[in-house]
């Protein structure tokens, strides 16, 4: 079986830092380009600069709504999101160029580990982007009927006419699609017949401007669709805030993958079978174990409870028992009386500090992560914030959420048909 390997660079953009990378490089041979969405090259990025505290209190804002959102899936009923005064932009963190139908369309598409199905907004979309991909032009387009197999696979299907319609929410907003089939083509490598949702109609704000690209584990995702090419495995490197260069890269299938790295078992709740699920069974902070409830820790198929790998949250939120635990202790380490707050973080300082490690303990290998995946410094280094908080206490607060900070510089490969999940160190900057 053919294996393709794609090295997909990730220009990982700090407002902050104000770096302007080429905008305009085209993709070649195996090499797609992937997109922070606050990156200066991407057209999702704020109309004007923030300053280093609105943009991590913006970051946590949209986390806030995320983990809120995914908290609804796993407890299956829909939560739309409040902010307070401030526009929520449910979109995951990364985007991706990818070209549609033939001749082919190029549209940014934003990738998301905790979800299935592609959609893109289609002519005449209501609610969409003025970025559409226009399916009348592409001669290998076609609308799926009700009796496609895949028709049983989308949420809610409902016929109109002869086509499959289905609707869903996303965030804090629904979307109506439908469902269509075109060569959906990454780098070079096209793929025919891609499943996706043609969308014709969406409400609030949370959609991603030029749609979406699952790559979760569902029947309709990236993964699914792509088995012969790819063998259901992926990893991705995530650089560092703070790297010059700001450059990681994303692999599809197993070649290429590291040889040294250690393995926990991925597991599946029925409640979301998509989801990336693992077994975390204790924190270490310093060199304590700190003392965690076994229930806010316990993988639960029946209440969805446990603890995800996510890409598209940004700072790791823990089920309160488990967040007080660990930052307690990291206080406790610390030793500096004075603790203030920015928005969402509890524990801040305005005095340089030396913080311990914090080790994540799962089922069959540690992971030790060093300041740089566990402290915010403000552009002057006047505050600094242990980037962890708390998960949403008014919905269905059972999810724990490692976030992507928590896991730059680190190679993280999803190996779906041996069900494991590998972590191993690197310096991906």
């Amino acid at each position: 079986m053919k294996t393709h390997l794609f090295s997909l660079v990730i220009l990982f953009i700090s407002l902050a830092q104000g770096l302007n990378p080429k905008c305009d490089t085209q993709d070649h041979g195996s090499n797609l380009q992937v997109f922070h969405i606050y990156s200066p090259c991407s057209p999702f990025k704020p109309s004007k600069p923030l300053s280093w505290e609105e943009d991590v209190l913006q970051m946590q804002a949209k986390d806030q709504a995320r983990v809120q959102y995914l908290s609804s899936l796993v407890a299956k009923k829909s939560v739309v999101p409040i902010a307070s005064g401030r526009q929520i932009v449910q979109s995951p963190t990364y985007i991706v160029r990818a070209k549609i139908g033939t001749p082919p369309q190029t549209m940014l598409m934003a990738m998301d580990t905790s979800n299935d199905a592609a959609w893109i907004p289609c002519t005449g979309c209501l609610g969409c982007s003025s970025t559409v991909f226009d399916n009348t032009k592409s001669t290998t387009f076609k609308t799926l009927d009700c009796q496609a197999a895949q028709c049983k696979q989308v949420p809610n299907p409902s016929c109109g006419g002869s086509a499959c319609i289905f609707n869903m929410t996303y965030g804090g907003s629904s979307v109506a699609a439908n469902l269509s089939q075109d060569t959906i083509t990454l780098a070079t490598d096209p793929v025919p017949s891609y499943t996706f949702g043609c969308l014709q109609k969406t409400t609030g704000n949370s959609v991603p401007p030029q749609g979406l690209l699952g790559l979760g584990r569902g029947p309709l995702s990236l993964l699914s669709q792509t088995q012969n090419l790819y063998q259901s495995t992926f990893s991705y490197c995530l650089p560092s805030f703070r790297s010059a260069n700001f450059s990681g890269s994303l692999r599809l299938g197993p070649v290429g993958q590291p040889l040294r790295i250690k393995y926990t078992p991925l597991l599946k709740s029925p409640r979301r079978p998509s989801l990336y699920f693992v077994n975390l069974m204790g924190i270490r902070v310093g060199r304590k174990i700190v003392d965690i409830p076994p229930s806010a820790l316990a993988f639960d198929p029946t209440t969805g409870a446990g603890t995800i790998i996510d890409s598209g949250t940004v700072f790791t939120r823990l089920v309160a028992p488990a967040y007080v635990a660990v930052r307690d202790e990291f206080r406790r380490r610390v030793k500096v009386a004075n603790v203030t707050s920015l928005g969402g973080f509890d524990t801040c300082y305005t005095v340089p500090i030396v913080a311990p490690t914090i080790t994540l303990m799962f089922a069959g290998m540690n992971v030790t992560l060093p300041q740089d995946n566990l402290l915010i410094h403000s552009t002057a280094g006047s505050i600094t914030c242990l980037a962890m908080a708390s998960a949403p206490d008014n919905v269905n607060s059972v999810l724990n959420v490692i976030a992507n900070m928590q896991q730059q510089n680190h190679r993280i490969l999803f190996d779906v048909p041996n069900s494991r999940l590998g972590v191993a160190r690197e310096l991906c900057t």
